[in-house]
């Protein structure tokens, strides 16, 4: 994970648990809010209750909406907030649930709640952003000059909406300045978890993990992300030298064959290759490699050494290297997160 703190952390002991705001927000992902409450509300208590010890949470969760309104969230889940945000003067820290996926609307939406992060923010309070709820710390500009993430679909628009932020979107979890941010939706939980483990130590985030029967925090999300090969252009040269690549991938491909095959030079081939489709054409190949890998390794391939050949490499120690930084996972590892189940009968049978 990226971790970039400017300050010293406060613990969350026992006798002076943190005070959490968890924001609820309209039309937006109900499990982004009660992931974070059910974790925070459950480290150092659940542990502790199913071994028969005194609880002793760790943190003072409310929640709160716009006005302290019920919200239904964007699959019809009505929730009841403890308190309107209006009427939440400090908190130690803030998680900014997902309000959906179009972020122009939710920000027009929920306009107060931008003002308030940054007053929040100013008086010291930790703020924490799940998925598009980041965008609300963004637009505040508080992630001006910081590392973030957000979902890997959404990293271009982030981008140009906010240029001054140093996306991040192949992390799970940022930290930076007191300001977090997470990726998708279920990151959520990651999140959480790496705030215990902040806040508390990694023995009490440990616990809770265990106890919720959660994983301890991921690191990346590149290896969930469907590779875009190139944004859509009209240079027709080139679409046909993708078209020959995607055909002949698993092949030794020279850029003397491809700038022959669209009549160029070798120079100028790569240069209007790279302004086309934003990469050189050796990284292309990479990643048509690498996703088809991944496609084989999500259909069970058992050998991975097959899947290596099959792609166009021999030597398997630099394709493991090469997957798992496109990845983020080894592809043993892949293939385990990953890999279709075939519930065909001849497998059940032989199960």
């Amino acid at each position: 994970m990226a971790a970039k703190s400017v300050s010293k952390p406060r613990t969350a002991s026992a006798a002076k648990p943190m005070d959490v705001t968890v924001l609820l927000l309209e039309g937006g992902f109900a499990s982004t809010a009660i992931g974070p409450l059910e974790v925070f509300h459950s480290a150092g208590a659940v542990w502790n209750w199913l071994h028969g010890e005194t609880p002793q949470p760790r943190f003072k969760v409310r929640t709160a909406s716009l006005g302290g309104a019920p919200i239904v969230s964007g699959h019809g889940l009505t929730i009841c907030a403890d308190s309107a945000l209006e009427d939440v003067a400090e908190t130690d820290l803030v998680i900014v649930a997902t309000p959906g996926w179009d972020m122009v609307e939710q920000l027009a939406k929920h306009g107060p709640l931008v003002p308030w992060l940054r007053g929040q923010h100013e008086r010291g309070a930790y703020i924490a952003g799940v998925c598009t709820g980041v965008a609300f710390m963004a637009e505040g500009g508080l992630l001006d000059g910081r590392e973030a993430t957000t979902h890997w679909a959404l990293a271009d628009a982030m981008r140009q909406r906010y240029p001054k932020v140093d996306w991040q979107p192949e992390q799970f979890v940022t930290e930076d300045g007191g300001l977090f941010c997470s990726g998708g939706v279920y990151a959520a939980i990651d999140l959480s978890l790496y705030l215990v483990e902040k806040f508390c130590g990694h023995e009490v985030a440990l616990q809770c993990a265990k106890s919720l029967l959660l994983s301890m925090p991921r690191g990346r999300q590149s290896g969930y992300a469907v590779s875009q090969l190139s944004p859509p252009h009209s240079d027709a040269p080139i679409q046909q030298a993708e078209r020959y690549l995607q055909a002949n991938f698993d092949r030794d491909v020279s850029i003397e064959a491809l700038a022959a095959q669209t009549g160029m030079s070798p120079r100028n081939f790569i240069r209007r290759f790279k302004a086309a489709t934003g990469r050189l054409p050796g990284a292309y190949l990479q990643t048509l490699r690498i996703s088809a890998a991944r496609e084989m390794l999500e259909h069970g391939a058992a050998s991975i050494q097959a899947v290596c050949s099959k792609v166009g490499y021999e030597d398997l120690t630099f394709f493991r290297s090469l997957f798992k930084r496109h990845t983020g996972m080894t592809p043993a590892e892949y293939r385990m997160r990953f890999a279709r189940m075939n519930f065909d009968r001849g497998e059940l049978a032989s199960a």
